[in-house]
């Protein structure tokens, strides 16, 4: 039996390429507005996104607060009037935004594999209306045996009631067996964290970790995350195409 037989996983720079998606979406937005949608546009816009999500991740602000303002302020970052399009410039983004729908390298592998020892779950604090249609286009869905939306929930990360929530409806009593897997040191680790599971910070960067969060693995591979969930028969058979998924 695997050491971990539940993974709660997140969504973006987890098993999607939120950045490209960002990337793509922005860049149509921008393009749109008739706006500057250069690399210093496009790093401007990432830095002003990650410090509302940070702050909506303190409870800070929700998210709906996070949408109504995002724009305007990262308008007001570049030296550029607001002229009351700031919510209306959100809501074609977050439009853009649900139609890419890209995996990172090795995931759908990973997922294949991880399958076939642990039950696993997505865990995502996106937009319903982006998460929802990305995550069923992606191609992940076959090996996923629940989503779980901070919108449809009721609580966002790092609140531990989205990670009850998820463990409830999938029917894990073992929260010891229990693996949070997710890049956002604020959101996934801490929310893990207080519901007393076990955390692994995906680190496909190798960034710095200067949040004061503290996870409890981290990972810089799928082949490093393969090694902390499975037991060593069961890394064995990674690799080999005739169990479960070819014969569902």
């Amino acid at each position: 039996m695997a050491y971990y037989t539940c993974l709660l996983l997140d969504a973006d720079n987890t098993l999607l390429d939120f950045d490209a998606a960002e990337r793509l979406a922005l860049t149509d937005t921008l393009i749109r507005y008739e706006l500057p949608h250069d690399e210093q546009a496009l790093e401007t816009y990432h830095r002003v996104n990650r410090q509302l999500w940070d702050r909506l991740a303190k409870g800070e602000l929700n998210k709906n607060k996070l949408f109504a303002i995002r724009f305007g302020q990262y308008l007001k970052a570049c030296g550029l009037p607001d002229n009351g399009k700031g919510r209306e410039m959100n809501d074609y983004y977050e439009e853009q935004l649900s139609t890419h729908a890209d995996v990172l390298p090795g995931a759908l592998n990973a997922l294949y594999e991880l399958a076939e020892v642990a039950t696993l779950a997505i865990v995502s604090n996106g937009a319903y209306s982006v998460q929802k249609p990305r995550i069923e286009a992606s191609g992940v869905m076959p090996f996923i045996d629940g989503v779980y939306i901070s919108e449809k929930v009721g609580a966002s990360k790092p609140n531990p009631k989205i990670f009850d929530a998820a463990l409830r409806d999938l029917g894990v009593t073992n929260r010891s067996r229990v693996l949070v897997v997710g890049d956002d040191l604020l959101a996934d680790i801490r929310g893990g964290l207080n519901a007393g599971l076990d955390t692994c910070w995906v680190n496909f960067s190798n960034v710095e970790n200067e949040t004061g969060v503290e996870p409890k693995y981290t990972v810089d591979s799928f082949e490093a995350l393969f090694r902390l969930v499975m037991e060593p028969e069961e890394l064995e058979n990674v690799g080999v195409r005739n169990r479960r998924h070819m014969n569902d």
